[in-house]
């Protein structure tokens, strides 16, 4: 019996396996699947160069609902621009506001709103969404999602491929979740803006030291956010007091066909308005 020759590796370092990553190493595999960010700096501190197909990216936030298109609409554009399938959005704060989603490159007519009453339907809603073959990306917003229940959605979006996010407050930073991938993002104070700032809080690799900065907006958002904010402020009285309306669920095409000309009020770093009834 011959014997098999060590391969010799530098003293004091480990050696580097095929198919083994080491703690100090982004993870990578010829098998794993992303989707480019859309953000450079962001591409560079994850896995593979992107968002993982298959698996459940959590995001934190210290509020539901703000920053969330700044962040996954490059990917969403890209995405939906060279595969078919619906982006189903569960339980969302806010409705999209579609002249930005048009800027970004996101067809409105791609996206599915469901509205839950209660948590354990947007469990269910979002488990259902991501068994769905026609499905191409599922954004949901479960504050008060189980690890247990986070684990039966990173298992359903395993065995589809799709895009996963699940957005959740910042407050549960410190409990346990089964997210191969999970950020925490906030917004901070800049000469040109807000920008946001993006902690990698878990990854297949080393702990991320520092946070990345990331701008808030792009110049042709920008440019939509002046022109929608210029038609308003010339065309719409001012506002008198009148009483709430009731949320309704309407198609996102529907909503959109029975936007008010004037856009709507909004920030730079707002690309969504509470959900109402149109006019």
């Amino acid at each position: 019996m011959s014997a098999v020759p060590l391969r010799s590796v530098p003293a004091g370092a480990p050696p580097r396996l095929a198919g083994v990553w080491l703690a100090d190493q982004l993870g990578t595999s010829a098998a794993a699947r992303v989707q480019a960010t859309g953000h450079a700096l962001l591409d560079a501190q994850l896995p593979g160069g992107g968002w993982p197909l298959g698996a459940l990216t959590e995001v934190l936030q210290p509020a539901a609902g703000l920053h969330v298109w700044q962040l996954v609409l490059p990917a969403l554009a890209q995405a939906t621009a060279e595969r078919p399938g619906a982006v189903v959005l569960v339980a969302p704060p806010h409705e999209p506001f579609a002249p930005a989603l048009r800027a970004g490159g996101l067809d409105a007519a791609r996206l599915c709103r469901v509205q839950a009453t209660s948590a354990a339907q947007a469990l269910w809603a979002a488990e259902q969404a991501l068994r769905c073959r026609d499905v191409q990306a599922v954004l949901a917003w479960l504050p008060q999602a189980a690890p247990e229940s986070l684990r039966r959605l990173q298992l359903a979006a395993a065995q589809m491929g799709q895009l996963l996010w699940v957005f959740r407050p910042a407050k549960v930073r410190q409990q346990a979740s089964p997210a191969p991938l999970r950020l925490w993002v906030e917004a901070v104070a800049a000469s040109g803006g807000a920008e946001l700032q993006v902690q990698v809080l878990k990854r297949r690799g080393p702990p991320m030291e520092q946070p990345l900065v990331l701008p808030a907006s792009n110049a042709a958002l920008a440019r939509v956010l002046a022109a929608s904010a210029a038609r308003g402020e010339g065309r719409r009285a001012p506002p008198q007091q009148q009483p709430a309306k009731p949320a309704v669920l309407l198609p996102l095409a529907a909503w959109l066909d029975r936007l008010p000309a004037g856009g709507v009020q909004h920030a730079l770093d707002r690309m969504a308005v509470a959900a109402h009834h149109p006019h």
